[in-house]
C-alpha cells in the first residue's frame, strides 16, 4: 500500500501494485480516474431485469380462495367438496373447516384431498360451513354454505353401493325404488356412501359393476372397504321398506344375515303380479262384467197393504251382510205384510218382527163362551212356551154373554184380564226400542216357536 500526497496535502492510500515500475519513495506519479458509463448501463439493466423476474414470479398471481360446495346431505351428516386449491407461488400452511363460525378440524392432505364428511349432526337443523386457507402469501376464506339436515321422512339423501344381489329382479326393484325416492347409487364406495347393499359378501358380479377380490367365493373389495369405513351393510329389502314407509326405516332388521320382515310379503306380491300377468286380459274383463249384474240384481219390493209405494233401497240386507242389516234397521218400518213375507235362511229372529196384537182376527173367531176359558188364545200358545191359565168368568155372566152381547165384547175383557207373561213382554219391547232410538244390538237369540 502506497501513500500518496496530493496538491492539497491529502493523504491517499493507493495500492502499490498499481504504481509504475521503478516508483519509489519521493517519486511523482500522475493518476487519472474516468467514469465507465457503459458498465453502469449494463449494471442497471441486469438489476431491473432481476426485479421484473421477481415481480412476474411472486407478484402477479396469488392463491385462489377455496370454492366450497355441498355434495350430499342426510339426517345426521353433510358431505362437502371443493376444487383443488391453487397456491400459485405461495406455500401452504393449513386448510381448516369451520362449522357455524367455529373451527372443527384441519383437512388432512389438503393438496390432494378435495372433500370431507361431517357426521354427528342434529336432525332437521340448519348449519353453515366455510373453509379457511392459510398460506405464506396470506389467509383466504371460502364462500359460506348454508345447509339444513333432512327430516326422517326425507329419503333423498340415501347413497348406496350395490354389491352381490343374487336376485336380478330384486336388484332392479331396489334401483327403481331409489329413483322414485330421488336417491342415488354407485358401483364404488365413495365418501358420501351411506349404505352397502348386497345379499352375500361374495365377490361382486359384473351386473353390479364393482370390483371384487381374487377369490371367486371370497368377499369383494368394496365389501371389505365398507367394513373398514364402518358403512352399514344391509339387504335390498331395506330400500323397499323405505319406499313403502316413505321415511328412513331402522336398519337393525335388515342387516346381512337377518331375515327381513318384508321378505315374505315382497315375494308373495311378486308371485301374484306374475300370475295376473299370465292370465288373459279378455277373460278377466268378461268375468268382471258378468259378476256385476249378478251382484246388483235384487227382487222388486212389493207394495204395502195400504197401497203406499215401497221405499227405494240400494241393497236389501241379508244375514250374511251385517252392515246392510244395520242400515236396514235405521230405515222406516215396513208394513206387517212385508215383515211377515221376509224370509231368513239361517232361522234367526228378525229385528223388525212384532208379535200380532190381541185385536187381530184370530181372537175374534171364539164364539162359545164355555169353551173359551178351557183353551188359551192361539197367539199366546204359538209365541210362549208356557202360557198362563186364563181366569174363568162366573156362570151367570157367561150365559148373558152368550145370548145378549156380541162376541167382540166378550174377547176384550178376557184379553185385558190375561196379560202376556213378562218374558214375552221383554221380547216384544226389544225390537221397538231398537227401531225408535236406532241403537246397536248384540247377537240375536233363537226362540222356539
Amino acid at each position: 500500500m502506497a501513500i500518496l500526497i496530493g496538491e492539497r496535502a491529502h493523504l491517499i492510500e493507493f495500492p502499490s501494485v498499481l504504481l509504475p515500475p521503478g516508483s519509489t519513495t519521493g517519486s511523482i506519479v500522475n493518476i487519472a480516474v474516468h467514469q465507465n458509463l457503459s458498465e453502469e448501463r449494463k449494471r442497471d439493466q441486469q438489476f431491473w431485469q432481476l426485479q421484473h423476474d421477481i415481480f412476474e414470479t411472486f407478484g402477479c398471481s396469488s392463491p385462489d380462495p377455496p370454492r366450497l360446495e355441498v355434495r350430499n346431505v342426510t339426517q345426521t351428516s353433510v358431505t362437502l367438496e371443493w376444487p383443488p386449491i391453487k397456491l400459485a407461488t405461495a406455500k401452504l400452511r393449513s386448510l381448516d373447516i369451520y362449522k357455524n363460525s367455529q373451527r372443527v378440524a384441519a383437512i388432512p392432505s389438503p393438496l390432494t384431498n378435495t372433500s370431507t364428511k361431517l357426521s354427528g349432526l342434529s336432525l332437521d337443523t340448519p348449519y353453515t360451513f366455510q373453509l379457511v386457507l392459510r398460506t405464506s402469501a396470506g389467509t383466504f376464506h371460502s364462500n359460506i354454505v348454508s345447509v339444513r339436515t333432512h327430516t326422517i321422512a326425507d329419503t333423498s339423501g340415501i347413497s348406496v353401493c350395490f354389491g352381490t344381489v343374487a336376485d336380478p329382479i330384486l336388484l332392479e326393484d331396489a334401483k327403481s325404488a331409489l329413483r322414485e325416492m330421488k336417491a342415488k347409487w354407485s358401483d364404488k364406495i365413495q365418501i358420501d356412501t351411506t349404505h352397502f347393499v348386497c345379499t352375500t359378501p361374495a365377490m361382486t358380479p359384473s351386473g353390479a359393476q364393482a370390483s371384487g377380490g381374487s377369490v371367486a367365493g371370497g368377499p369383494g373389495v368394496e365389501y371389505q372397504k365398507a367394513l373398514q369405513l364402518s358403512i352399514p351393510v344391509v339387504q335390498p329389502q331395506w330400500i323397499l321398506a323405505c319406499l313403502t314407509e316413505k321415511k328412513m326405516v331402522p336398519i337393525a332388521a335388515y342387516y346381512l344375515g337377518v331375515t327381513p320382515p318384508n321378505a315374505a310379503s315382497y315375494y308373495s306380491q311378486r308371485t301374484q303380479s306374475m300370475s295376473q300377468a299370465s292370465l288373459p286380459s279378455s277373460g278377466s274383463a268378461s268375468g268382471a262384467h258378468k259378476s256385476a249384474p249378478n251382484r246388483s240384481s235384487m227382487p222388486v219390493p212389493s207394495r204395502g197393504t195400504d197401497g203406499t209405494p215401497p221405499q227405494r233401497r240400494s241393497i236389501e240386507p241379508t244375514p250374511e251382510d251385517p252392515e246392510a242389516e244395520t242400515e236396514a234397521t235405521q230405515q222406516p218400518k215396513r208394513s206387517a205384510s212385508i215383515t211377515e213375507t221376509r224370509h231368513r235362511s239361517n232361522g234367526t229372529m228378525d229385528r223388525n218382527f212384532k208379535f200380532p196384537q190381541s185385536q187381530q182376527q184370530p181372537l175374534q173367531r171364539v164364539a162359545s163362551p164355555p169353551s173359551q176359558p178351557s183353551s188359551p188364545p192361539p197367539v199366546p200358545k204359538q209365541q210362549h212356551p208356557h202360557p198362563q191359565k186364563p181366569v174363568p168368568l162366573p156362570s151367570s155372566r157367561e150365559g148373558e154373554v152368550g145370548e145378549d152381547m156380541p162376541p167382540v165384547n166378550i174377547i176384550t175383557p178376557s184379553s185385558v184380564e190375561v196379560p202376556p207373561p213378562p218374558p214375552v213382554e221383554k221380547e216384544t219391547r226389544r225390537p221397538v226400542i231398537v227401531d225408535e232410538e236406532d241403537e246397536d244390538v248384540g247377537e240375536t237369540v233363537e226362540i222356539d216357536l
